[in-house]
């Protein structure tokens, strides 16, 4: 059985529930769908309040940044909340100021110690940046690099700081060696698995909008990669990303 700890059920054409049920189908039992601004938040907080394996995050993302965190703290409270972000650093697009990322993102971390919930980091050709303002204001205890895509450098600094890596579609296409010799050296208990969709959808899907019954094929193919048996890495990601965001 799968978890798909990062999904983003408030972009996605279909409804909620076929999506939700065409998830369980595959396999696919839990998921946590991710706030990107405060409006998003919100609306995820409420697309999760409809099903009893849906969970949510509320943050504001980089490319976001520019507008605030007004109204998010309010949202840390509610109960389906188990994570601040996605939040963190984007320098590929910078579609907000690098200096209104970073503060953001360092208040987004100070919240996830604050309220004792985890912290789902978004980080894109920042890495330096990122692992600054995470030692100075300290990497939570329960800290996600969503949708990893550094190489074996970046992964053996991420866990040095106690994350966990989660791994989307992206390690299925043909160019991700770097990505693949990451996966090679992540530690099975700190190793995830996610679909970032609508967004990424792997290999044979590519170029199709993405789907959390997905994540059981990208979960598969790192299976393989890794020399791991499907239902075991199954059940030991589950049981790290539920860890992760505190659930039993």
């Amino acid at each position: 059985m799968w978890f798909d700890n990062h999904c983003h059920l408030t972009t996605l054409d279909q409804d909620a529930a076929s999506i939700v049920e065409a998830a369980g189908a595959a396999g696919v039992t839990r998921l946590l769908t991710v706030g990107c601004t405060v409006a998003d938040s919100a609306a995820a907080i409420a697309v999760a309040g409809r099903f009893p394996n849906v969970w949510a995050t509320a943050g504001v993302h980089p490319h976001d940044a520019k507008d605030g965190l007004d109204g998010l703290v309010d949202l840390l409270a509610l109960q389906e909340v188990v994570a601040v972000g996605e939040c963190g650093l984007d320098y590929h697009y910078d579609h907000s100021p690098r200096a209104k990322q970073a503060d953001v993102f360092a208040r987004q971390i100070d919240l996830a110690h604050d309220h004792d919930l985890a912290l789902v980091i978004h980080t894109r050709e920042a890495w330096d940046d990122t692992f600054e303002i995470l030692d100075r204001h300290g990497t939570p205890p329960r800290t996600v690099f969503h949708c990893f895509t550094g190489g074996p450098e970046e992964a053996a600094a991420a866990l040095a700081r106690g994350a966990y890596i989660s791994y989307s579609g992206i390690v299925t296409f043909k160019t991700a060696d770097d990505l693949r010799a990451a996966a090679a050296v992540t530690p099975l208990d700190r190793i995830l698995v996610e679909t970032d969709s609508p967004y990424l959808a792997p290999v044979p899907h590519r170029g199709k909008p993405n789907q959390p019954a997905n994540v059981a094929v990208v979960g598969r193919y790192l299976a393989e990669l890794l020399a791991q048996p499907v239902e075991a890495f199954a059940a030991v990601t589950t049981a790290n990303a539920s860890a992760l965001f505190g659930l039993d």
